[in-house]
């Protein structure tokens, strides 16, 4: 088939991932404290970004989602960095002249330790967010808005409350369902701050919702009911919130807040798996019996294409950008053949007439994998900027469209 012209080929990558956690980071703080596998400079992007965005274009991966890391060019509260924040227009300079689009992240999972430690916990409380949240998104547009092609402003809302508040991975490791629920609402009102500084700037805003289709493990009444919690959490909660513009969480009443309703250009996610839900509320590989990665789920083309359906049919209308799918192993055949099998789930679904605008592949070279450190891969590349077979693979898809 033939892609849409236009069509975005691109990788993905966070500051922390690539770069290592910056010093005044939260995720620094829990890396010192032990808590934390040390992720010392990345893979080495820092330095090496000119290099790697020479190898995204030879592969024909013309687009690059990099974070701009806040606890970098901010690191005490109205202290701005100008070397950091020279050193990210170099990147993104670099990134325009090697044919690159960059696509820019304001916050993915780690935030300057002085905002986490705000009003009980950064986007918990509404003045953090509304006052220095916004300030941030709007000094990032004024200072690096002319460079930037397209604002993935906040990176899985969903993942990061519960992460963060529920299951106690990530700072300020928390483990309260009602804080949760107040930083995810806090999140989600976040992005439509951010919409509101950065829309009308000429550059597409886009969301990244981590989604997988979910399951019940079996046909008891407890799995079903998680089942839906999980799927209202996951799902109901922001498509609610962008088809309708109203907050709707399990439990809570539905608070109205029309300007949340379509507050992107593009509705991005993240896809890796679907899951199964059990009985005591947790997860586990679906489909069954199906091959497990390193991180304890099962890649799986097949939910892609039903979250690409599930989209298309609950926002009508809405173009789609798929911001991150990759599969984190040593085996690299294997990761070939699940980018090849999803590749072909993208085709069918726009031969269907799903308005699909674009594939981000995570990662381009191998990065540090948060709580895993450096022992799982999800690049096309190694950290010695070597191309895998599944670069050559997907190179080679690209120039076919």
């Amino acid at each position: 088939m033939t892609r849409p012209d236009g069509f975005w080929w691109g990788t993905g990558a966070s500051s922390t991932q690539c770069e290592g956690a910056a010093p005044e980071s939260d995720w620094f703080r829990e890396e010192q404290r032990g808590t934390f596998p040390p992720s010392g400079e990345g893979n080495g992007f820092g330095t090496r970004y000119a290099e790697d965005f020479a190898l995204y274009a030879e592969h024909g991966l013309t687009h690059h989602r990099l974070s701009i890391e806040w606890a970098r060019i901010e690191p005490a509260e109205g202290h701005r960095d100008l070397a950091a924040v020279e050193h990210y227009r170099a990147i993104l300079e670099a990134a325009r002249d090697a044919g690159i689009s960059p696509w820019v992240c304001l916050h993915h999972f780690s935030l300057p330790g002085w905002f986490t430690e705000m009003g009980g916990g950064a986007f918990r409380d509404d003045r953090a967010r509304s006052y220095y949240w916004a300030r941030h998104v709007a000094f990032c547009a004024e200072t690096f808005g002319d460079l930037v092609f397209g604002w993935k402003p906040i990176n899985e809302p969903f993942a990061y409350a519960a992460a963060s508040y529920l299951l106690g991975q990530f700072p300020p490791r928390r483990t309260d369902p009602a804080q949760m629920i107040e930083a995810y609402r806090g999140v989600l009102l976040a992005q439509r701050d951010a919409w509101r500084e950065l829309r009308g700037g000429g550059a597409p805003v886009a969301t990244i919702h981590n989604l997988s289709p979910l399951f019940p493990v079996d046909n008891s009444v407890p799995a079903e009911r998680n089942t839906r919690t999980i799927d209202e959490l996951m799902w109901d909660v922001w498509m609610r919130a962008d088809r309708d513009g109203v907050l709707a969480f399990p439990g809570r009443g539905v608070e109205e807040v029309a300007d949340l309703r379509e507050c992107c250009d593009l509705v991005g996610f993240s896809y890796y798996s679907a899951q199964g839900v059990t009985r005591e509320l947790g997860f586990a590989p679906y489909p069954s019996g199906a091959r497990v990665g390193q991180l304890g789920y099962a890649p799986w083309s097949e939910g892609l294409g039903i979250v690409l359906r599930r989209l298309h049919d609950a926002l009508p209308g809405r173009p789609l950008l798929i911001c991150e799918h990759g599969v984190g192993t040593d085996d690299d055949e294997w990761r070939t053949d699940v980018l090849r099998e999803s590749l072909a789930v993208v085709d069918d679904a726009i031969d269907d007439g799903v308005d699909v605008r674009g594939f981000f592949h995570w990662t381009g070279v191998d990065n540090y994998e948060w709580t895993y450190g450096y022992d799982v891969e999800f690049g096309l590349f190694t950290r010695d900027r070597e191309p895998r077979a599944s670069a050559t693979m997907l190179a080679e898809h690209i120039r076919s469209r």
